[in-house]
């Protein structure tokens, strides 16, 4: 079981190893698995994935031999820390937490129980890698499940272990986890690729060695040791590409790579890698827009190799992999593997070092579990780019990062104050997508503050945690002063302030949660209008049957959710990257509904109407009319703010574009959109355009800048 393992093993350790087995077949001796043999080899079987694929020392064979014992047998936690130690004990314990999280196919249930999962990071990291090794075994022997169990487990494993096991760079483990998954998830579809896979077998096989031939002669002439294999694609990565791509298994060209794997010292891998890429260049033509450097810059999961595609024999794409030995190892085993290289024979704590950094995504509780999982699945599988700092520091960021990425990867407060960036030296918008090689300068301010509209620009998780974390703060701030607020104004309509009060006014507009109300009340998007319009119909017969009905529904859960959560109402269609408000029809061919990812298509004589990205006409649209098509998102008027142009007029002074910006900027918190104040002979006039939540917050705008000294009229253009 051992004779591969990564770690040192002492006449001691291997002595405990040798107890935890006998113990093992002792426990589990009376219990046979579905496939009819012995138990105990279910926990052997992960002992040697711990040991040999993943590399990881003595107390986590021992635990892996011992995981299913308190869970299954009558033996308890203190048996195995007095027979076994407390690290042993303790790794036993969050597996078996694992184990009893309530199991589930709902979708939400599932990605609560991942964050469980993740936050045994807090206990031991090494029972997550037990955990995924566990799973392997579990997904090899999984044929003798009943069909419905199978498809429950293959979806969770995709779902969350084959993703994790990306990230911990288990790849080996990844790739058969996925594979396994899509053979009960998609048989069909598994089996077809699965054997047409085999019946090219034999042409791949003639076509990598035509192809390694003729570089053969020019890698023995530099002197350079060397393996060159042909790797073929997994069955899963296939079904993906043949899907996102919407092409057939025959028009997925690139369903094998070829490896070539060198013998080097450490200081000569890099010098070694760039001379065979020099020797298969010189043979096939590269394509300059395919090469990828990840010797230079490793993945963020420790992966090193040099990547390009060249255009082999009979003209073919083939893409190419060069790696050394040792990167080959890391690439295959992961991190264990890595911190083998890089530390010699060393105990675990290489290795949970690195892992502890996952902590990092379990600080946030606050956010939703199943945002908490796309947002982390989106950052294990995300292509990497690397930029720079004023200082030349370089960090990794994944593709499709913007400066407040960057940002918040610098630190949560850099995140918090930003109100601009640099990049290369010049001023860009928030929304800019960083390139590979960029440096970038973030300029702060005390007084910037996170905005709900950065959610849809930023692309990291920690960004999107942050961002969520303080806005949510300031709901809560805002809807305690809206309490107040509406307390005095039902005092002043003579109405009492209670619980049934506020479940009617929820109910009278259209809320989801008292929450909501005071939210609201407080940005001031409730007006007294509508207040008493509330209080004008509590008192006629339609109330009175409306409080009847509340009454005998008061044990109905809606009625009194105080969730601190704001309801997204999606009241409003914006168009254009400005989120213009236009007029607009629903088209009558997907029929939209509030909420729906939608596109505005500019017609010749009906203006805009409004197609769901997914219409059936979308395709031909897009495609022949691209020029009329205006992009769209549906918002919440509540959360959003409206642009609105004024026009100033009054006596010229000195410093007066400095006072009205600090009047917006700092007492408001009104963004500046534009500003244009000209002056002439003592007199000036200019426009200003502003992001406002609503006509109250615009109303005391006008107020105060009416206030400053020399601006004798303020008045709204309406455009």
């Amino acid at each position: 079981m051992l004779h591969d393992t990564y770690q040192t093993l002492t006449k001691k350790n291997k002595v405990l190893i040798r107890k935890a087995f006998d113990f093992a077949v002792e426990a589990h001796k009376d219990q046979r698995r579905k496939t009819g043999e012995p138990y105990v080899y279910h926990p052997i079987a992960v002992a040697k994935t711990v040991a040999n694929e993943i590399g990881l020392g003595t107390n986590s064979i021992v635990a892996a031999l011992l995981h299913d014992v308190v869970e299954d047998t009558d033996y308890t936690f203190d048996d195995i820390e007095q027979l076994f130690g407390k690290t042993v004990a303790k790794i036993v314990n969050g597996l078996t937490k694992i184990s009893r999280l309530k199991k589930e196919t709902d979708v939400s249930i599932q990605a609560e129980n991942f964050r469980k999962m993740l936050l045994t990071l807090n206990d031991d990291v090494r029972v997550i890698l037990i955990k995924i090794a566990d799973r392997l075994h579990n997904m090899q022997t999984l044929d003798s499940m009943r069909e419905e169990k199978q498809v429950k487990t293959a979806s969770e494993t995709l779902y969350i272990y084959a993703p994790l096991a990306h990230r911990l760079g288990l790849y080996n483990i990844k790739t058969e986890l996925e594979d396994l998954g899509l053979k009960f998830t998609e048989n069909e579809v598994y089996t077809d690729i699965l054997n047409k896979l085999s019946e090219s077998k034999e042409d791949q096989e003639k076509y990598i060695e035509e192809f390694s031939n003729s570089i053969k002669q020019s890698l023995d002439k530099e002197g350079i040791k060397y393996q060159i294999k042909g790797r073929t694609k997994s069955i899963f990565s296939i079904r993906k590409k043949m899907r996102n791509q919407e092409v057939s298994f025959d028009e997925v060209y690139d369903k094998f790579a070829v490896r070539i794997v060198y013998e080097s010292s450490l200081k000569d891998e890099k010098f070694n890698a760039w001379k065979i890429y020099s020797i298969v260049t010189d043979h096939y033509s590269p394509n300059p827009s395919r090469l990828r450097d990840w010797i230079t810059h490793p993945k963020t999961t420790g992966y090193e190799s040099l990547h390009t595609t060249v255009m082999g024999p009979h003209g073919k794409w083939v893409e190419i992999q060069i790696r050394s030995e040792r990167m080959n190892e890391i690439a295959e085993k992961g991190y264990a593997a890595h911190f083998r290289y890089k530390h010699g024979n060393v105990n675990e704590s290489g290795l949970e070092e690195w892992l502890n950094k996952l902590k990092e995504s379990l600080e946030n509780s606050d956010v939703n579990a199943l945002d908490f999982v796309e947002q982390f699945k989106l950052n294990l599988y995300a292509k990497e780019i690397y930029v720079f700092t004023p200082r030349g520091d370089i960090k990794s960021l994944p593709k499709g990062s913007t400066v407040i990425d960057f940002a918040f990867a610098i630190h949560s407060e850099v995140g918090m104050h930003c109100r601009g960036a640099k990049v290369n030296g010049k001023l860009v918008h928030f929304s800019y997508q960083l390139q590979s090689g960029d440096q970038i300068e973030i300029i702060t301010s005390n007084s910037q503050k996170p905005k709900l509209a950065w959610l849809e620009i930023v692309k990291t998780a920690r960004a999107k945690s942050r961002i969520k974390s303080i806005l949510k703060n300031e709901q809560k701030i805002i809807a305690k002063e809206g309490k107040e607020i509406l307390s005095r104004k039902l005092r002043h309509l003579k109405i009492p302030f209670n619980e049934t009060t506020t479940n009617e006014l929820v109910n009278f507009l259209k809320l989801k949660t008292s929450f909501d109300l005071y939210f609201r009340i407080g940005n001031g998007s409730i007006e007294n209008q509508q207040l008493k319009k509330y209080a004008a119909n509590r008192s006629n017969a339609f109330m009175n049957f409306f409080k009847t009905r509340m009454r005998r529904g008061t044990k109905n859960p809606k009625l009194v959710q105080t969730s601190d959560e704001v309801s997204t109402n999606f009241d409003m269609l914006v168009f254009g990257s400005d989120e213009e408000r236009l007029k607009y029809k629903f088209a009558k061919c997907c029929t939209p509904i509030p909420g729906d990812k939608v596109f505005g298509f500019i017609t010749i004589n009906e203006g805009i109407k409004v197609h769901k990205n997914d219409c059936p006409n979308s395709v031909s649209m897009q495609s022949q009319y691209a020029y009329r098509i205006i992009s769209a998102k549906w918002i919440d008027s509540t959360q959003y703010g409206f642009k609105v142009t004024l026009r100033l007029m009054g006596i010229d002074d000195l410093g007066l574009v400095s006072k009205v910006t600090k009047i917006i900027s700092n007492n408001l918190n009104v963004n500046i959109k534009k500003l244009n104040i000209s002056g002439e002979e003592g007199f000036f006039e200019g426009k200003i355009t502003v992001d406002v939540k609503n006509n109250k917050q615009l109303s005391i705008l006008i107020k105060q800048l009416k206030k400053i000294e020399g601006i004798e009229k303020v008045e709204r253009i309406i455009n």
